[in-house]
């Protein structure tokens, strides 16, 4: 069995998605859902589901008897679904192409330090970009950087608001995400 925890920071609609996806799956299972912020709607989402959740504050997250024992002990892949914190090195060498996130825009455009959610649809609808989607990547010791696992791209229209573009780019998410997880698991058992 292989285990995943999810850092998540805001409403949780991948994470939740996620955790349907492998509800019934034999061998990889939700066990954690864990957040940086008191009150993010992804901390309920996953008590509605019986995945055990977890607030934690920065010193956690950056305390090597914290976050990186918790993970060596729960985890054998974390995923970021919408985790707005940058991954301590640490933890990135101890789960090396173990770390999975999503991102609103195709990498390597688009990405970075304060670029998520609606600044990114924003920047992208400004920009007058014909096309954007999300890209799944390995996390390394920068935002964005990691190597990419998949993309997929959605047209942008004349008259596309970031709202809509938004909407477009999540229905990508909720698609493939849960998929190139599994996939990339499979692949490396």
């Amino acid at each position: 069995m292989k285990r995943i925890v999810v850092l998540a920071s805001g409403s949780g609609s991948n994470a939740e998605n996620i955790i349907k996806y492998f509800q019934k799956n034999a061998t990889i299972k939700i066990t954690h859902v864990l957040s940086n912020k008191k009150d993010a709607k992804v901390l309920e989402k996953a008590k509605k589901h019986n995945i055990n959740s977890l607030y934690f504050n920065t010193s956690f997250l950056t305390s090597e008897e914290g976050l990186l024992s918790f993970l060596k002990e729960h985890a054998d892949y974390i995923v970021l679904a919408g985790f707005l914190q940058r991954i301590p090195k640490i933890i990135v060498s101890t789960f090396p192409n173990k770390i999975i996130n999503i991102h609103p825009a195709l990498l390597p455009k688009y990405g970075g330090k304060g670029m998520y959610g609606m600044h990114v649809h924003k920047a992208v609808v400004e920009n007058k970009e014909t096309k954007t989607g999300m890209t799944i990547h390995f996390v390394n010791e920068n935002y964005d950087e990691g190597a990419i696992i998949f993309q997929q791209s959605v047209p942008i229209l004349p008259n596309d608001t970031p709202k809509v573009v938004a909407v477009k780019v999540l229905a990508l998410e909720h698609a493939f995400f849960p998929k190139i997880i599994e996939k990339v698991i499979n692949e490396q058992r």
